[in-house]
């Protein structure tokens, strides 16, 4: 059922000092997808209204840039603390507001947590270096700044952790912050605010904005914003990638992914069928570390897709929220179910076999699909070379390890792939010689943990310095190097690095 309008509230706005609501006419409705209830609504703000946000991000830069690092990592700590007495609670938040299962939902707050634990160690990440008398008398330090108000534009697949993977290493770092997290999910990212506000974090230096296109070219072109960080598809990566830098600002941005999974003819039959399947149905496969493409060598194909399809269609699909006895949940939209669900007869017009078809009847109103795997998939064809985003496998045959690698360097995306063998040449030439950014090597979704850049290749990344790990402090700061001299009382003064001709 679906709540009337007057019953249905508008998600706040957080700008400076307080939260808002902002009844607008232009909104995004929230669902949960296991029910295909109307649970919110996502206001989307004005350009004058983002602004705003923007102002009460910047009036707050000075006092909080010049706090000393230690307070702004302590910050962290008492944050780490309350996620953990609110587990439960935003982990629940995930399954409502996106579908995921208890357990992907318990998972995703932990990867966030781990992101909180990694900022409050920055202290000691944010040194600076020193050279004494790097020229006679004169000493060199290099010191890290924060570069300003950043903004995170966040994706529906990950409303949890994916904005933990930029405001607690920003704020850490002495920025303010603006997110903006997708309209299809803000529950969790309002709640992530409350919590930060909670522990102590001065006002103005986390806001959160709502809204559409209108929002994100806003804070994309502002002249007070200094930095952004994106995750989403491809096409507005690169969009966001080339208005951002346009208008003089930092930018990282992730997009979409095709990700290869390789198997060996010598592989662990029982072991690869679970990773398979974990990897592609995960999260309803919504995920951009998802296996969609899965590469049999020689009679690997023959041993392994029956297997694979017994697997997954033994899997229990269902309404996920406040229900643990299910394996796979729904996907987030009823159009996006559809779209899944299209790929199959295209894969079908062009030649390929639907081996399990995940389009069932499922009772109640959520945007329920089932697993699906296509077999003897061409390379060519749209359900091998475009992200579905969804649960589907494709099974492409090659006869050699040297012919699977080839389908990646034809590939336009470059996020993961992985290989399952017991061979530690063709495990070493994978590695080696694969053209993504994340390899694992029998593990099924290579993402690396917060201490590790998330290291998208090819179209699946634009810009320079990836998300997590050192080169997001890297993104977050900018360097100051100072050169110093104390003459002696009565020292002629002479500058040995200017005679000497250094410089420009």
């Amino acid at each position: 059922m679906t709540a009337t309008a007057t019953q249905t509230p508008f998600v706040p706005v957080l700008s400076g000092s307080s939260w808002q609501t902002v009844e607008t006419e232009n909104f995004t409705e929230v669902f949960n997808p296991s029910t295909g209830e109307v649970i919110a609504r996502t206001p989307h703000l004005s350009a004058e209204q983002t602004n705003d946000v923007v102002a009460a991000a910047k009036a707050a830069l000075p006092a909080w840039r010049e706090t000393p690092v230690v307070e702004r990592a302590r910050v962290m700590f008492r944050y780490r603390a309350l996620m953990e007495q609110h587990f439960e609670e935003l982990a629940a938040l995930v399954t409502r507001e996106h579908g995921k299962t208890l357990a992907e939902a318990r998972a995703e707050v932990n990867r966030g947590v781990e992101m909180v634990e990694f900022a409050a160690g920055l202290p000691s990440l944010m040194m600076g270096e020193t050279l004494p008398n790097i020229a006679r008398s004169v000493d060199a330090e290099a010191v890290k700044h924060p570069v300003g108000v950043c903004v995170g534009i966040t994706p529906y697949n990950f409303p949890n952790m994916v904005p933990l993977w930029m405001f607690p290493v920003a704020i850490t770092c002495g920025n303010t912050f603006i997110l903006k997290p997708s309209e299809k999910v803000p529950l969790s990212a309002v709640r992530l605010a409350e919590l930060l506000l909670e522990a102590g974090l001065p006002e103005g230096v986390m806001n959160v904005a709502h809204g559409d296109r209108v929002c994100a070219e806003t804070l994309l072109t502002h002249p007070d914003v200094a930095a952004i960080s994106f995750v989403g598809s491809t096409p507005i990566a690169k969009a966001i990638y080339e208005t951002g830098t346009k208008h003089g600002k930092r930018v990282q941005a992730a997009g979409g992914a095709k990700n290869h999974l390789i198997v060996m003819p010598d592989a662990d039959q029982e072991q690869t069928v679970k990773a398979l399947s974990a990897s592609a149905f995960g999260c309803a496969g919504q995920r951009c570390m998802a296996g969609s493409l899965t590469v049999a060598v020689g009679e690997a194909g023959d041993a392994v897709v029956p297997k694979l399809v017994d697997y997954a269609g033994a899997m229990r699909v269902g309404p996920s929220d406040g229900n643990e006895n299910v394996d796979m949940g729904p996907v987030i939209r009823n159009d996006h179910r559809e779209r899944v669900a299209s790929y199959l007869d295209i894969a079908s017009g062009e030649g390929a076999t639907v081996a399990l078809d995940g389009r069932r009847d499922f009772s109640g109103d959520g945007f329920l699909i089932g697993p699906s795997v296509v077999d003897h998939v061409a390379p060519t064809m749209r359900v091998a070379k475009e992200e579905v985003f969804g649960p589907l496998l494709s099974v492409v045959r090659v006869n050699t390890l040297e012919e699977a690698l080839a389908l990646g360097d034809d590939c336009e995306f470059g996020n993961g792939a992985v290989i399952f063998t017991r061979s530690g040449y063709a495990a070493r030439q994978f590695k080696q010689h694969f053209n993504a950014g994340m390899i694992g090597i029998n593990v099924g979704v290579p993402a690396p943990m917060a201490w590790f850049p998330f290291t998208g290749w090819n179209r699946s990344f634009f810009g320079d310095l990836h998300i997590q790990g050192t080169e997001s402090i890297q993104f977050y700061t900018r360097q100051k190097v100072t050169l110093t001299r104390w003459p002696q009382e009565g020292e002629s003064h002479h500058d040995p690095v200017w005679k000497s001709g250094s410089g420009s």
